[in-house]
């Protein structure tokens, strides 16, 4: 087989679903003060919080620039009583902190009696080339992938990971108005973007839903409306008001997913997951919503709002993840740069490196990937 031309589903690679075991999840720690413009105070004190809610569950690894904004880093968490036994520092300087888009997506396979992963380098444009620069986030997947020397493919393709959900049971699930928005790949049709889906995280059967929620500069990422939280079985986001602006968009992608099946040809299971009250800041609507919580390994971290309908979200959470602890950690104020708890975490799936034996070929300059120089950790893996 050439190697160089092999996609990860022939190789027997594919997406696993959150749930599924995981060794870290990966933040890139937030710097940028253009993402909360003249609001940034208090918000690395929130990501404090995160790392907090995941070192019960798993490793967590974070992306700083350099040692000096490690050692940073690490005294923020000591100050705040949080152990850093679980916390790795790594040197892969960033452009912002939405690491759920702009870092490795992995996939996994069996492989002589263990687990193998790897990593699929989508393309990163800052949703739409919205936000330059973002070369760094960019490159932030190739530069794990030197690091920990695994299997890096690329797809020619942009795509970030709160646009896609999994169930691990060969279903994906999208929406039209982020991944057939022409500021991501105006030369790919629907079919060859499925295609690419179907090659790179080997997924058997795409489902489509339609516009996302107001407020969201992503164009409509899934991470917002619709959660996998079990095989054919998702929570989606309904508004039952019918003069606020959510309540179209979702109720028509409730429609959708009601006539939807898994591989099997069996309805989905669907749990409806409130939306909170309209948050706005600066005369802006922000894209809060109750569906961008992240799945750990014990715990599942939901964003909450200061606002009546937490309890209730937190409540549903707990009965859908019965043997995981849901915390709700407060986000009204992350929420001013325009996303949560999901956007700014990457989970990395237990599993052995599949070894970097060769380089990828490159559809989008058809050629390989040029090698990177290897940038170390600060602290022992």
């Amino acid at each position: 087989m050439d190697l160089a031309h092999t996609t990860p589903a022939q190789l027997g690679f594919h997406l696993p679903a959150e749930w599924e075991p995981h060794e870290a999840t990966w933040l890139s720690w937030p710097h940028n003060l253009n993402t909360w413009p003249g609001a940034f105070e208090g918000i690395p004190e929130t990501f404090v919080e995160i790392v907090r809610g995941l070192v019960t569950s798993e490793l967590v690894r974070i992306n700083v620039a350099d040692a000096d904004r490690g050692a940073s880093v690490r005294e923020l968490l000591r100050r705040s009583s949080v152990s850093t036994n679980q916390v790795r520092f790594h040197h892969h300087p960033t452009n912002d902190c939405w690491v759920r888009d702009h870092g490795p997506i992995y996939v996994v396979r069996d492989h002589q009696g263990g687990r193998q992963r790897a990593i699929v380098d989508w393309g990163y444009n800052a949703w739409g080339e919205k936000y330059p620069p973002f070369d760094l986030d960019n490159q932030i997947p190739r530069r794990i992938a030197e690091e920990f020397h695994e299997l890096r493919f690329d797809p020619g393709m942009i795509l970030e990971g709160g646009s896609i959900e999994v169930d691990g049971c060969g279903l994906l699930l999208t929406s039209e108005a982020c991944l057939l928005h022409p500021n991501r790949n105006p030369a790919l049709s629907r079919g060859e973007i499925e295609q690419r889906l179907r090659d790179y995280l080997g997924v058997n059967k795409i489902l489509w839903l339609g516009e996302g929620i107001v407020g969201d500069d992503t164009d409509g990422h899934i991470d917002d409306m619709t959660r996998f939280v079990g095989p054919s079985r998702v929570v989606t986001a309904v508004e039952p008001d019918p003069l606020d602006a959510n309540h179209h968009p979702l109720a028509e992608n409730l429609r959708r997913l009601e006539t939807m099946t898994d591989a099997s040809g069996r309805p989905l299971e669907i749990i409806p997951l409130p939306m909170p009250e309209p948050i706005e800041y600066a005369g802006q609507r922000l894209p809060a919503s109750y569906a961008n919580f992240l799945i750990a390994n014990t715990v599942v971290l939901a964003p909450v709002f200061r606002q009546p309908r937490d309890a209730e979200a937190l409540a549903i959470l707990q009965r859908v993840f019965p043997q995981r602890r849901v915390i709700g950690i407060e986000c009204t104020r992350m929420v001013w740069g325009l996303g949560a708890i999901h956007c700014a975490t990457q989970q990395q799936p237990v599993g052995e490196p599949a070894p970097a034996t060769s380089q990828f070929h490159n559809r989008r300059s058809g050629g390989v990937s040029p090698p990177i120089t290897r940038i170390p950790e600060d602290s022992h893996r």
